[in-house]
């Protein structure tokens, strides 16, 4: 009989290898056809315990005699039960000898953030956060007093060393601001030396000590160890600490995802008592947690732009060529509904301001833009920044909390749910995984909060036992996820009034009325 289980584990396995393939065409058939499989043992392990496995657990005569004549009763769909589990394993082996057949394992990663080996390969590869290190002063909007509050913290305080974190979601504003502190000319000459580190998705802890030497010794012209290259992980701390040793320092990591990067990188930063500074950027709160677990912590939260701020923003961006930063009055409308969308992003805000900068002014064609936003945002390459700069947040989702977000996209937007259905509905979908010593509500309301502290999902009412949850993961995470959504086959919307009983539809795996 077929094992329920040990299919699921070759599938899991090999959807990993998903990171590395999505972006080519002729290996998106390959992972289908593996998830077709996943499906395929699913469906045919539920009908195996509704057709077969029905009379278990039961003892005695009468339970004997049910057993006998549910046997009896079972020939056909045991047969084909048996037939499919064949046909399925033919399958698989299929599968699986194309894989080796075309070495699909070993295709370049298109998914993973940057510096990983994939993204080191694609020489074509731009990674749209970049930009964020370039804008000018006059570009910012409702920056200043985050960026006074963060030098202040900096330049100010107790002698000990302290870790400063600047948390908020993709696009929000977190790398431009810790620049703009980081070259303040008052932090600049209150420190003995500084680095900038970009952390990101893909890192070794090698690879940011020797990054770090490097940028200390670059700043004050000297060579770094000639031996650099050579070093291992015990020689480059304490390379790192001799260099640091009695030295007012501040390092800043940018972008970082691993929730324990601090406890793998702070040995090798020095507290002489000498007002060092690091200072953290994150999308994800629990990073921020655990340097408060074990060193002196502040936070700055990045609060979105208020309307006021994002019109004032999208009019520099979209009239700065032709009317002097000022909106049209035929304009005006258009623009405020267009602002509101973009939830105070500043990233969407900027993006689709200069982009539509270079279109006409002509209200009807920014109406039929504001109307179509969802679909330019998918055909526009444009526009692809935010979308990408949004995915990496998708991208580092563990495998069970991905299928919770793209659930969540099936409800409207600016849609509210009370997190009992929420929990409900990711229960009976098998979304929630068992956990020794914890119920399954228990375990779905960590993925809630998990998803809450990477800024995936905002809590609009707080409440012991049933807060209430907004979908509001900004419209501009909504693309990325619909297409992943429907390359997975997660699930198929359907309307009351219409129920398409086609093929396409019954191999959905999911179906949510609304």
């Amino acid at each position: 009989m077929l094992n329920k289980f040990a299919f699921p584990i070759w599938i899991k396995e090999n959807n990993t290898i998903k990171a590395g393939v999505e972006g080519e065409n002729a290996v998106k058939v390959w992972v289908k056809e593996v998830r077709e499989a996943a499906f395929r043992i699913e469906d045919i392990a539920d009908e195996y315990m509704i057709y077969v496995g029905q009379q278990r657990g039961a003892s005695g005569c009468a339970a004997l005699l049910r057993k006998i004549a549910h046997f009896i009763k079972t020939p056909m769909p045991r047969h084909q039960i048996a037939s499919e589990i064949q046909d399925i394993k033919l399958f698989v082996r299929e599968i699986r000898e194309r894989s080796e057949r075309y070495n699909l394992q070993n295709q370049p990663s298109f998914e993973q953030g940057p510096n990983s080996s994939g993204r080191n390969q694609n020489v074509n590869w731009h990674d749209p956060r970049m930009a964020s290190l370039y804008i000018e002063d006059a570009e910012l909007v409702g920056f200043q007093a985050p960026k006074n509050k963060l030098i202040g913290w900096l330049v100010e305080g107790p002698e000990e060393c302290i870790v400063f974190s600047v948390v908020g979601m993709g696009g929000q504003g977190k790398t431009t601001l810790a620049n703009k502190v980081f070259k303040n000319q008052k932090v600049v000459g209150h420190f003995d030396c500084h680095a900038w580190i970009t952390v990101s998705q893909s890192y070794s802890v090698e690879g940011l000590l020797r990054d770090i030497l490097s940028k200390l010794c670059k700043q004050k012209r000297e060579d770094p160890p000639h031996n650099l290259y050579e070093m291992d992980r015990d020689s480059l701390i304490q390379a790192v600490q001799s260099y640091l040793v009695q030295k007012r320092y501040i390092v800043v990591f940018d972008d970082v995802w691993d929730v324990q990067f601090w406890d793998k990188i702070k040995f090798a930063l020095v507290d002489d008592k000498k007002g060092s500074r690091i200072l953290i950027t994150t999308r994800n709160m629990e990073v921020v947690m655990s340097c408060k677990n074990s060193s002196f912590s502040q936070v700055h939260e990045l609060q979105p732009l208020t309307h006021e701020q994002s019109l004032d923003l999208f009019y520099k961006k979209a009239f700065s060529s032709d009317y002097n930063g000022c909106c049209p009055n035929a304009l005006a409308n258009v623009s405020s509904d267009i602002v509101r969308k973009c939830k105070g992003l500043p990233l969407a805000i900027v993006v689709i301001g200069r982009l539509l900068s270079c279109k006409n002014k002509n209200p009807s064609e920014w109406e039929r833009f504001n109307h179509n936003l969802s679909l330019e945002l998918e055909k526009d390459s444009r526009l692809s920044s935010i979308t990408k700069v949004l995915g990496f947040s998708y991208d580092d989702l563990p495998h069970y909390l991905k299928s919770c977000l793209l659930y969540l996209g099936m409800y409207p937007e600016d849609y509210e749910v009370r997190s009992k259905r929420l929990i409900q509905q990711w229960i009976a979908e098998g979304f929630v995984k068992h956990e020794m010593g914890s119920t399954l509500e228990d375990v779905a309301e960590q993925y809630l909060m998990e998803l809450v502290h990477r800024n995936l999902c905002l809590e609009a009412e707080s409440s012991n036992s049933d807060s209430l949850f907004s979908t509001t993961l900004i419209p501009f995470l909504f693309p990325p996820s619909m297409q992943k959504v429907q390359r997975k086959e997660i699930w198929q919307t359907t309307s009351r009034l219409f129920r398409l009983f086609s093929k396409q539809i019954i191999n959905q795996r999911n179906v949510l009325p609304f």
